[in-house]
């Protein structure tokens, strides 16, 4: 009996333990779930469609400008970044961005092929959560660049480049500011990419036209677009998707947030009225075109100081990114002679530069926790020089090597009678519009078709 008592007594005890740990263990698994925090994960999710959204509408927003014969080309070359871009990133873009320093220039290979980005909480969102967000940041800086290359480089020759430019360039620059590299540590305010998306796609585009040359009649014809409604859609869907862009890059569904929206906005709206009203200036007629393109340069300029400023300095921003940007694309273009096709410096570069040093003079401590130059703290002015410095070297360099090795592979440039016949048809093998054309025998003659033939080939 007194061993049946023993052994009935330990039978309890580990009965009472076993309940404990099994009740702890839902605890356990609760307190990793309540580190993720549904609003803000939703509200990044959201973000990530948004900033996704933009790549269709920088499409449409270059579609628009280029020419009839190379709008499927201009198109294809943004839709296959979002498509690549994918890819490599889960591979190898996101560990070299977002893995342990190396030395403060490049992560390491803890997430490669996306290992261990799952569930797990970074911060309070879901490790998968962020990742995508910046994935959908990577894929879009590349295809910045390609409007500086449009109209003349070969489509298979755009995707090796896209290829190694985003591993070797973005993600090390990405991982400087936002991963735990040097530029972060040094102090540098960069919100939502001003460097590390607008500059370097920028710069990139420069010195891609310049390796490249101009295209076939550049200050020879007049080059405009050729669909000024596509223009204005993309430009649309881009101002939208910048809402996620630049809020949700506070990662979180709070103030900060709501005050980068608000910037946003107000910097947008600044600049393209600048835009317009220096035209109205300098040529007597304000355009839809420089109007949307103002838009977007207001857009570039208040990226790196969204989460930094008031809404008295979006204004400060949006007039400079109008104005500086209308200058570089009116006057620094036209007196140096490059072939920025759809001017991604003059609005990415020149805007992101004004963007990144304006935040060191207008930052506000109360907003995000660094006073900038008009605070009394003029050494944050030097720390986004010195920001601009670096990735205005490093990237211009980097991107003059990828372009050179990807030239001993493969042609560069499309052939002249390529160019001649539009991308459209010698690269894929499409028009973005049908040939066909509609109405009566008139209508018909204005195109130099004869009715009866065009009729018989209709039916």
């Amino acid at each position: 009996m007194k061993g049946t008592g023993i052994v009935g007594r330990l039978h309890w005890r580990m009965i009472a333990v076993l309940t404990v740990v099994l009740t702890a263990i839902p605890g356990l698994a609760l307190a990793s779930e309540e580190a993720i925090s549904p609003a803000d994960n939703a509200f990044i999710l959201v973000a990530s469609a948004l900033v996704m959204l933009m790549v269709p509408g920088l499409a449409l927003f270059y579609g628009g400008m280029a020419s009839r014969k190379n709008v499927v080309n201009t198109i294809m070359m943004c839709f296959m970044c979002l498509c690549v871009i994918t890819v490599t990133w889960v591979l190898w873009g996101y560990t070299l961005a977002f893995g342990t320093s190396i030395g403060g220039f490049v992560g390491g290979f803890d997430f490669i092929g996306f290992k261990d980005v799952g569930m797990d909480s970074s911060g309070t969102l879901a490790h998968a959560t962020f990742a995508v967000f910046q994935m959908m940041f990577a894929a879009l800086t590349i295809a910045l660049v390609a409007g500086s290359l449009a109209e003349r480089m070969r489509f298979g020759a755009f995707v090796i480049f896209a290829v190694i430019w985003s591993t070797i360039v973005y993600s090390p620059l990405c991982h400087w500011v936002w991963g735990g590299g040097w530029i972060g540590e040094l102090g540098a305010l960069d919100f939502a990419g001003g460097t590390v998306v607008h500059i370097s796609s920028g710069v990139a585009g420069l010195v891609g036209c310049l390796v490249l040359g101009a295209r076939t009649g550049f200050g020879k014809r007049p080059m405009p677009p050729h669909h000024l409604p596509m223009v204005l859609l993309g430009a649309a869907l881009l101002w939208f998707g910048w809402f996620g862009f630049n809020a949700g890059s506070a990662l979180e569904a709070g103030a900060l947030a709501a005050s980068a929206f608000m910037v946003t906005q107000i910097a947008a709206a600044t600049a393209a009225m600048t835009w317009a009203f220096a035209e109205w200036i300098r040529h007597g007629k304000p355009t839809l075109l420089g109007t949307a393109s103002g838009c977007i340069a207001g857009l570039v300029a208040i990226t790196p100081a969204a989460g930094f400023v008031g809404p008295l300095a979006a204004i400060a921003l949006g007039f400079g990114g109008g104005l500086f940007c209308f200058l570089g694309v009116t006057v620094l273009k036209q007196k140096l002679g490059y072939d920025d096709s759809l001017d991604v410096f003059g609005i990415h570069g020149i805007g992101g530069t004004w963007g990144a040093l304006a935040t060191g003079i207008f930052a506000v401590e109360a907003i995000g926790g660094t006073p900038g130059l008009l605070e009394g703290n003029a050494a944050q002015l030097g720390i986004q020089a010195i920001s601009v410095l670096a990735t205005y070297v490093f990237v211009g360099v980097m991107t003059f090597i990828i372009l050179k090795i990807v030239g001993v592979i493969v042609p560069l440039r499309a052939s002249k009678n390529d160019e001649d016949i539009g991308l459209d048809s010698a690269l894929h093998g499409e028009n973005g519009y049908s040939d066909y054309i509609g109405g009566g025998v008139l209508a018909r003659e204005a195109h130099g078709i004869p009715a009866t033939a065009r009729s018989e080939a209709a039916h």
